[in-house]
């Protein structure tokens, strides 16, 4: 299975500069817990913006750039050749960024989106917008706003209709 997996505001912003624009430890952890023992796809700007290679996740990295090839990595040219360095009988995760999620979102069979109560107009990258024709809310789960979250959100579980 492929599956989607991000974390966007209101307004479908996913980050500023690499970065993300809001801080979440409970959505953190969700993400390594869904994602640890699953390859990860995503771009090389999402690859270069992690503090550091993800424990107990094969790393595969989308990127235009020949020469490319970080240690510990997988290097693909495409989405579709990303895909094929993933075992048959394993979920593997996109992970980002925003140009990898519009390739991947007519191919994917889940989403699991965290959707985070703000509008954050300084993004310069946005999630694509999910088309309700084709996929359909499974499950939503709410995080209220607390001292260790600045900003409350939901779990959004969306599969293909």
């Amino acid at each position: 299975m492929l599956i989607i997996i991000a974390a966007a505001g209101e307004n479908n912003a996913l980050g500023k500069d690499g970065d993300l624009l809001w801080h979440l430890p409970d959505d953190f952890k969700r993400f390594k817990k869904l994602t640890t023992g699953h390859p990860i796809i995503m771009g090389r700007k999402t690859f270069e913006s992690l503090p550091k290679m993800l424990p107990g996740r094969k790393h595969i990295v989308i990127t235009r750039k020949e020469d490319y090839h970080p240690k510990g990595v997988q290097i693909a040219h495409s989405l579709e050749k990303a895909i094929s360095f993933v075992p048959s009988d394993q979920d593997s995760y996109i992970i980002g960024g925003g140009e990898i999620y519009n390739l991947a979102l007519d191919i994917a069979d889940k989403i699991e989106l965290t959707r985070v109560h703000g509008t954050f107009e300084e993004a310069d990258t946005f999630f694509p917008d999910i088309d309700e024709d084709n996929w359909k809310l499974e499950e939503k789960t709410s995080h209220p706003q607390d001292e260790k979250h600045k900003f409350s959100f939901d779990y959004l579980t969306y599969v293909r209709a």
